[in-house]
């Protein structure tokens, strides 16, 4: 089983906590037991092969200066109701471990892009934005740093984890892609040909943590994992995958996510 489901935006989850510790505590904790359930009747050999995989967050970590990286032996220490939430659940996760021995391994990634992302986030808002000659909304001064992953890199970590991993233990997936988020808004509107002059700094996000950065080397060394995506080859396939999925893209950002969009960035 591998549990990718959680409420993952951190602005919503400032807005109405309630809603993360339902899906991201309380949704894990019910898969797990369900789990536990059908793992324990069954044959020595069919326990040694079953794996439970909880996909979190670099978030849970914390924040980081404008040096080092995370590592699976970083103390958590969350900082928004979205991290916390999983921070928890990752506790919850690794109890289940510890006390009745389920073959558990948490995962824990940086900032995931390409296509299908929901256009909250800042790639495909950006990108959704520019295309459509909208502001593009910067948090603050823009220099917030994040490390940057495409997503099928992250999946094939996720299989490899599944496959290849300890249970018990933790592994980190990065791309050693750190950038701030104004580098990213910039290049978007390069990419499209637009005009720098669509940006709009906004009110920062409360809590904003400041840098994430991923060490990956125990992923790369025990489960024979590396990214294969390099960034300039994944933001042309993003920016492409929504320039071609209009339809998708104008279905999504219609009712509740206009009320939402305007509650966030419209002051």
């Amino acid at each position: 089983m591998i549990n990718f489901a959680a409420e993952s935006h951190v602005d919503r989850s400032i807005d109405d906590p309630r809603a993360f510790l339902d899906t991201n505590i309380m949704g894990t904790y019910i898969l797990l037991e369900t789990a536990k359930r059908y793992w324990e009747p069954t044959t020595d050999s069919q326990q040694q092969t079953a794996r439970f995989i909880q996909v979190s967050t670099d978030e849970v970590y914390g924040e980081l200066g404008e040096e080092g990286y995370f590592t699976e032996e970083t103390p958590l220490a969350p900082n928004s109701p979205y991290s916390a939430s999983k921070a928890s659940a990752d506790m919850l996760a690794r109890s289940y471990f510890r006390t009745y021995g389920m073959p558990l391994i948490i995962t824990r990634c940086s900032n995931n892009y390409g296509p299908y992302q929901f256009p909250e986030k800042l790639m495909p808002l950006m990108i959704s934005n520019a295309m459509e000659d909208k502001e593009l909304p910067v948090y603050g001064d823009g220099l917030n740093v994040r490390d940057w992953i495409y997503v099928e890199d992250h999946c094939r970590g996720i299989l490899a984890a599944m496959t290849s991993g300890k249970v018990g233990e933790a592994y980190n997936f990065g791309s050693n892609n750190e950038k701030k988020n104004i580098e990213i808004v910039k290049l978007i509107l390069d990419k499209l040909d637009k005009p720098e002059n669509l940006i709009k700094y906004v009110k920062d996000r409360l809590g904003h943590d400041r840098r994430y950065a991923i060490d990956a080397s125990k992923a790369v060394s025990k489960l024979n994992w590396k990214p294969l995506i390099d960034f300039e080859q994944g933001i042309k396939k993003t920016i492409q995958w929504y320039i071609d999925n209009k339809d998708w893209r104008q279905e999504i950002k219609s009712g509740e996510y206009m009320h939402y969009y305007s509650k966030v960035y419209d002051n």
